[in-house]
């Protein structure tokens, strides 16, 4: 433990002797703790900037869930079997997920504003061009190109929301950060199929200009910060000192998160296609799809708090047990019966309310790699879950889209076997109010 003098009256601890576990330098802190009056003001601009970034985050992930009610359509039209359909998906996911850490590492370095804002506004002007793509593989190229700009935005976001530096709260700060995501995800089908419904696929591009007007005032209301100098840079974690934390707890957090977006991912892109195969219409499978994604948000807020106030590793625990059984049923049932959207708003509720206090454990294991590991929990992961939907889309193609997902749904049992692992026990409690 690091010995440590403080001057209460003045707000000054001096930290001697404490030694850089991930980059074996030897450092002497000085620390500066703000007086009360101070502390408030801070606590108002850490919340004025999560509110910003949620509604970045708002933007952003309605274009992610822009895509999948769409599917059926886009197979008419292009005549795409199921495992193209999910290859065109897992694809979109994958460019808005595997990338992550590389941005992130990059945010740490070159400063976090101009990500937050470039990447919302691709993910919007790609996504939304769409309906002018007349083959597949224009198709595929416009949303890995939205899918990149996805990946920009969420490490810088994420950090910009937790700001571990700030103490305790940073599950709540998260949680508004991922309202805005949740309730953006939510919105994302019902617009897609509104106004594909209103003037066909070739009106898509009108879905770009919300996030077109509303770019410069992110820009204006997210802190500038310091320019990082040369020894800044040099203080921050190599890569390779953050790789070696998913031999411990990153890596348990990384495969929660991976299985958890299995599923998410699984039910989001096969729950559509379900509904049609069984003679259902186009706004029954958005329908499902916002119940789904609108209760993640009240999960996502709920999780957020209860990281603040619990030991995570249960809070983990808990959730990934009830996940199964919900998403089975959610499956099982389907969106035809209001016992069948309760089920499927359960399932979404817990599909990642996980997310919250992962995020956050990670963040405070590595506090100056803020943003790439937030990379790694979110945008790693979240690739790695991805590509198991194409194993689900292909099995879909020879015994049928139900029995297929259905099958798909134990895969949770993984996450609960992680979330039981000791090792969690290391950044399982939340910090005091004096930290």
């Amino acid at each position: 433990m690091p010995r440590q003098g403080r001057w209460s009256s003045v707000g000054i601890s001096v930290i001697l002797g404490h030694s850089d576990s991930t980059s074996g330098r030897s450092l002497f802190a000085l620390q500066v703790v703000a007086p009360p009056e101070q502390k408030k003001t801070a606590d108002r601009s850490a919340l004025r900037v999560a509110l910003v970034v949620a509604l970045a985050h708002g933007l952003t992930d309605a274009y992610q869930s822009f895509v999948p009610p769409l599917l059926p359509r886009i197979m008419d039209d292009l005549g795409l079997s199921i495992t193209l359909a999910a290859t065109l998906a897992v694809s979109f996911s994958v460019a808005g997920a595997l990338p992550q850490p590389l941005f992130g590492y990059l945010a740490d370095r070159l400063g976090r504003r101009g990500f937050a804002v470039a990447g919302p506004l691709v993910a919007g002007v790609f996504v939304a061009s769409i309906g002018f793509a007349p083959t597949f593989l224009i198709l595929v190229l416009l949303l890995t190109v939205g899918g990149l700009g996805s990946a920009a935005f969420h490490p810088a976001g994420a950090s910009y929301a937790v700001r571990v530096s700030e103490g305790k709260g940073g599950g709540t700060r998260y949680s508004i950060f991922a309202f805005g995501g949740a309730f953006g995800f939510a919105l994302g089908p019902i617009a897609a199929v509104s106004l594909v419904q209103w003037g066909g696929m070739e009106r898509t591009w009108i879905a770009m200009l919300p996030v077109v007007f509303l770019a410069p005032l992110i820009y204006l209301g997210l802190p500038r910060g310091a320019p990082r100098t040369s020894r800044d840079v040099a203080l921050l974690p190599r890569p390779a000192a953050v790789l070696t934390q998913l031999r411990g707890p990153l890596g348990l957090m990384f495969g929660i998160s991976a299985t958890m977006a299995y599923a998410q991912r699984t039910f989001m892109t096969m729950e559509p296609i379900i509904v049609a195969d069984a003679g259902g219409s186009e706004t029954l499978g958005a329908v499902a799809l916002s119940v789904y994604l609108g209760a993640q948000s009240l999960g996502m807020v709920t999780g957020g708090l209860l990281a603040d106030r619990m030991n995570r590793r249960t809070l983990l625990l808990q959730i990934c047990v009830w996940a199964l059984p919900a998403h089975v049923l959610a499956v099982w049932l389907g969106p035809e019966s209001l016992l069948g959207l309760t089920a499927i708003a359960t399932a979404g509720f817990l599909a990642l309310a996980a997310l919250p206090p992962i995020v956050v454990m990670a963040q405070e294991l590595m506090p100056s790699a803020a943003a790439i590991t937030s990379g790694i929990v979110m945008g790693l992961a979240w690739a790695t879950g991805s590509l198991g939907v194409l194993g689900t889309g292909a099995l879909a193609d020879v015994i049928g889209p139900h029995p297929a997902t259905m099958l798909s749904m134990p895969m949770i049992l993984l996450a609960i076997g992680f979330a039981l692992h000791p090792a969690l026990n290391k950044v399982s409690h939340p910090p005091s109010a004096s930290e």
